[in-house]
């Protein structure tokens, strides 16, 4: 099993976004880092922390691979916006691509090079290694399971892709 973290502005679309899809494995919402450990949504929003809403994917490489999992991942962000996804705006919304492992680097980087090819331009995605990760708290968890309608910046199309 891999473990990558990815911020992809608020965090309940882009966990219900990777779980419909074969080879992921587990996903838990959370804040990364940041300044503190284990802050409250509150704290990360207006308290200036620097955390980013990020969800932690563990993924099965012989079904999903590295480099497929970030080309999902781009299909569901502008990585041209600068703290800012949808509706969603401040610093803790921004985008980012974290890691510990740092044999997924290789492939982090090709993904992340296509992207920016593409692009034409400098991309607004953090790629850095993971300082601190801390998950949120349980009411985030699988929020959109629990509350169908609530909002997300990611297109309803997207969601059923399997």
């Amino acid at each position: 099993m891999k473990e990558i973290y990815l911020a992809g502005g608020c965090f309940w679309g882009t966990q219900k976004f990777f779980e419909q899809f074969e080879g992921i494995i587990e996903t838990e919402v959370g804040y990364a880092n940041g300044s503190l450990l284990n802050p409250t949504y509150e704290q990360v929003c207006r308290e200036g922390t620097g955390h980013a809403e990020t969800v932690r994917i563990v993924f099965d490489e012989n079904k999903i691979p590295t480099e497929e999992v970030l080309e999902k991942y781009f299909m569901t962000i502008n990585p041209l916006s600068i703290n800012r996804q949808g509706g969603d705006i401040g610093t803790q919304y921004r985008t980012g691509i974290y890691y510990q492992d740092e044999s997924l680097l290789p492939d982090i980087e090709k993904v992340y090079a296509e992207e920016e090819k593409k692009a034409g331009q400098p991309l607004a995605v953090e790629l850095k290694k993971l300082e601190n990760f801390s998950p949120a708290e349980e009411y985030h968890q699988k929020y959109l399971d629990k509350n169908p309608g609530g909002y997300c910046h990611i297109p309803q199309r997207l969601m059923k892709m399997e």
